[in-house]
């Protein structure tokens, strides 16, 4: 008899990611015709929770049979009393499934963003740590289609562009550091996995504080959609995510191709050619160039580049404008000009 059918679900995707990671390690790894190349490590970012855990037996399973080595990370964001002592209990549980190296890393989250975007940003500040420390060709990330539907409605919700609308990628990071083998498969079937193989998982009491947006959105605004809609919306919402990500990589190859043909020979942006370019080519570039200029990216928002689009398309003598990063915008004798201010 075979596994049970959400454990050959985790695995089998587990499987096709390392097989990409093998394939990727192979092809930029230096080693003579007749030697074999070092086996590659990959890192599994694990928080206790189901879909992490579910995703850490997945890879401490399939890695050994393609000769890679596997080892797991957690974070411990210090936000809850005796967090300390349950990052040592996944710890534990991450060896106990044979995963080496496994350590938790400690870490400060500010306030910049919200406290959800300041965790998030700590946490990936730590994996990028954990894994440039130990040379890891990837690691591995836990979320699910469901994770991946509510990425989707929150940008929707702040009205972002396309871009924000195609939600997570499933390899992200510089060198592609990051992937997440799970967006094709729902959070339930990670649960069952865990259940199956008698894997203790921790539920994480912020994922049902409704003080938490993300938290609001799974319990209430997702419940109701499919109560008004119908079954299927998370389906629909991370399907409308990979379209429109093929549409976002479209359209920000064209920008790039087209920016160049925009510039003056000090390189300086010219409105007349902007002008002509297609709206969403047109603020790809000027986002391009308020983020070169020094706006972080995170704070730059749909309407900070729908204000520097009016001096192109509506122009009327307007003033400075101030962007995040104490980064300015204005209109000089035809020209964009884009700088510190």
């Amino acid at each position: 008899m075979g596994p049970h059918p959400a454990v050959a679900a985790i695995r089998l995707a587990v499987r096709r990611v390392l097989h990409d990671i093998l394939t990727d390690h192979h092809s930029t790894t230096d080693a003579a015709p007749h030697e074999r190349p070092p086996s590659p490590l990959v890192l599994v970012a694990c928080s206790g929770g189901a879909d992490s855990m579910a995703l850490a037996s997945a890879l401490a399973f399939e890695a050994p049979k393609l000769g890679i080595r596997a080892g797991g990370v957690t974070v411990d964001h210090g936000l809850q009393p005796g967090s300390d002592l349950r990052a040592d209990e996944v710890v534990l549980r991450l060896r106990e499934l044979g995963l080496a190296p496994a350590e938790a890393t400690a870490v400060t989250v500010g306030r910049e963003g919200g406290p959800e975007a300041a965790a998030r940003d700590a946490r990936y500040a730590a994996l990028d740590g954990a894994a440039d420390r130990h040379g890891a060709a990837a690691v591995l990330l836990g979320h699910t289609r469901d994770d991946q539907a509510e990425t989707v409605l929150l940008g929707l919700a702040r009205g972002s562009g396309i871009r924000s609308l195609s939600g997570m990628a499933a390899v992200s990071g510089a060198g592609g550091r990051y992937r997440r083998p799970f967006l094709q498969l729902d959070r339930q079937t990670a649960r069952k996995a865990c259940m199956a193989q008698s894997l203790p998982v921790w539920d994480d009491p912020h994922n049902t504080d409704p003080a938490y947006t993300r938290s609001r959105l799974r319990h209430e605004g997702l419940p109701a959609l499919e109560k008004a809609l119908g079954k299927g919306v998370v389906e629909a919402l991370a399907r409308t995510a990979q379209l429109s990500r093929d549409d976002a990589d479209a359209l920000d190859a064209w920008a790039g191709q087209a920016e160049a043909a925009v510039r003056d020979n000090t390189g300086l942006l010219e409105c007349a050619k902007l002008y002509a370019l297609p709206p969403a080519v047109r603020r790809r570039i000027l986002r391009r160039a308020a983020i070169e200029a020094g706006a972080p990216a995170g704070s730059l928002f749909a309407r900070h580049i729908e204000e520097i689009d009016r001096l192109i398309t509506g122009w009327r003598g307007q003033g400075v404008i101030n962007l995040p990063g104490k980064v300015v915008a204005q209109r000089q004798g035809g020209r964009l000009v884009i700088r510190q201010g």
